[in-house]
């Protein structure tokens, strides 16, 4: 790619960008959120289409005119998004085979269709019937479903944006085992990636990227973290965690929970049992623990937003209460922001603006109507003071990087000025920069008094920002450590076993 110059309203998302890769390496694209690593890759496959763009693409020396993602495929160029692009209601076979199904005479093939499709999950590593449907499996299937996808149009070169962001640690030996394979079969895989382990671990060179322009092209073994972040923000950065007066955890609480259980009518079997555990005023309470422990149940829960029957007591203020729906917890200050940013975070059909005011809107001026004015004035104080890196707060949401749509879904709930904030993967996808600048929002608001409940995957995250870590396993709290005496170790022993 030589280069490649994008623009949208107000915004030079690349300025510039010039990027190559070798025939059968692992290549690392690594930059802040807002860099343009998304925006290059969609321009690699079609989805920004020739012409909507300056630069030029070349595949193999041939020069390539990639109108949309058939072109694309037709070059040699698979992409995997992030946010996964399966049809749950389908099975694997057919959402293998979407849009070019084999078949016999005017009929489609479905025998040939299930015996290609379970020869490609052979290839990729995974013992799956391809007649089962895609929302039957988990994450980790999933993102195997599509790199099989990818490779039944016989890919040369296939990029893979965020691909380990919801996935478990043998989820992610998988995949990496699987990717060692294919650059041993002759394919080019890109990888897009805020993980550094990850990265040191898998990648042969690194491109990095910085406010659409490109930094350099260094091997891996060439290179160190502290250098990498260096090159990604234009600045040392030798904290990764803001400094801060820790909460101590004493007190009276301002939220207890007493035997509190959750049963999943849709699964119909319980989540969570007999959970208790206080937060205080100005502290920040991590909630640890493996994938499928039931920490999003819990935090879900707490907000109204999980469909099953709860029991036990929830007390604001040594007051009790029911909570039901969101409603009812936003009307007891508190606030929630999801995991899942693209499917319960964002509204992508809405402004930027409109998304941070959306559940403000009983708080803004207007008799009748919400006055314009009112909401662009409250919106324009939040973007500057989380320094949200926009053209116009009248573009849609879905023009902004990973980081800067999370910073508007903070904006949103801190409009709102919660007593308690609980944040699900709140840094899930974001670069090493924004981290930092969610870190220090988070302890400004902690020293303002609010209190704050952070689930996070990452353990450092949990050891460099919590003043009290829970562990969940299967649904109950295995463990409590104060930050003084936390370590990985520790908080694994309880998050596998149960007990130190």
């Amino acid at each position: 790619m030589n280069n490649i110059i994008k623009e949208f309203p107000g915004v030079k998302a690349l300025g510039g960008v010039s990027f190559k890769v070798k025939k059968g390496e692992i290549h690392a694209l690594v930059g802040e959120n807002g860099a343009g690593k998304s925006t290059l890759m969609k321009v690699l496959s079609g989805v920004y289409p020739y012409g909507t763009y300056t630069g030029s693409i070349t595949v193999e020396g041939k020069v390539q005119n990639i109108q949309n993602t058939s072109d694309a495929e037709k070059a040699g160029i698979s992409i995997i998004f992030q946010e996964l692009s399966l049809s749950s209601n389908l099975s694997i076979a057919e959402n293998i085979f979407m849009g070019d199904e084999p078949t016999k005479g005017m009929l489609i093939d479905w025998d040939s269709m299930y015996s290609r499709a379970n020869e490609l999950l052979e290839l990729v590593g995974v013992r799956l019937d391809s007649n089962v449907l895609v929302k039957n499996l988990g994450i980790g299937h999933q993102q195997m479903v599509e790199i099989a996808k990818a490779l039944r149009t016989d890919s040369k070169i296939l990029v893979l944006d965020e691909p380990t962001s919801a996935l478990s640690n043998s989820e992610i030996n998988m995949l990496m085992n699987l990717l060692e394979k294919l650059r041993d079969q002759g394919v080019t895989c890109i990888y897009i990636s805020h993980k550094f382990d990850e990265i040191f671990r898998i990648a042969d060179r690194v491109t990095i990227l910085r406010d659409g322009q490109t930094i350099d092209t260094l091997s891996i073994d060439s290179l160190n973290e502290s250098m990498l972040i260096n090159l990604m923000v234009g600045r040392d950065l030798n904290q990764r965690y803001p400094e801060r007066k820790r909460g101590t955890g004493k007190g009276n609480p301002i939220l207890e929970l007493k035997n509190y259980s959750l049963f999943d009518y849709k699964e119909g079997k319980e989540r969570l049992h007999k959970i208790n555990f206080s937060l205080h005023q100005g502290e920040i309470l991590g909630i640890a623990g493996l994938m499928g422990a039931g920490r999003t149940e819990l935090v879900s829960s707490l907000f109204g937003a999980f469909n099953g029957k709860s029991e036990g007591q929830i007390m604001i203020d040594g007051k009790e209460i029911k909570i039901n729906c969101p409603q009812d917890a936003m009307k007891q200050g508190i606030s929630f922001i999801t995991e899942d940013r693209k499917n319960l975070g964002i509204f992508p059909v809405l402004s930027i603006k409109e998304n941070m005011v959306i559940a403000n809107l009983d708080n803004i001026p207007g008799k009748v109507m919400v006055q314009e004015s009112e909401e662009k004035l409250l919106c324009n104080l939040f973007v500057d003071s989380l320094q949200i890196k926009i053209g116009s707060t009248e573009n849609k949401i879905t023009s902004l990087s990973g980081g800067n749509q999370q910073k508007v879904i903070l904006g949103r709930w801190l409009m709102r000025k919660p007593k308690i904030l609980i944040l699900d993967e709140p840094t899930r996808g974001i670069d090493v920069g924004a981290k930092y600048e969610i870190y220090s929002i988070i302890n400004r608001l902690v020293e303002h008094g609010v209190a704050v409940i952070m689930v996070s995957s990452e353990l450092p995250e949990i050891l460099g920002m919590c003043d009290r870590i829970l562990v969940m396993k299967d649904g109950t709290i295995t463990g409590e450590v104060l930050q003084e005496e936390a370590t990985q170790e520790k908080i694994m022993s309880f998050a596998v076993g149960g007990s130190v």
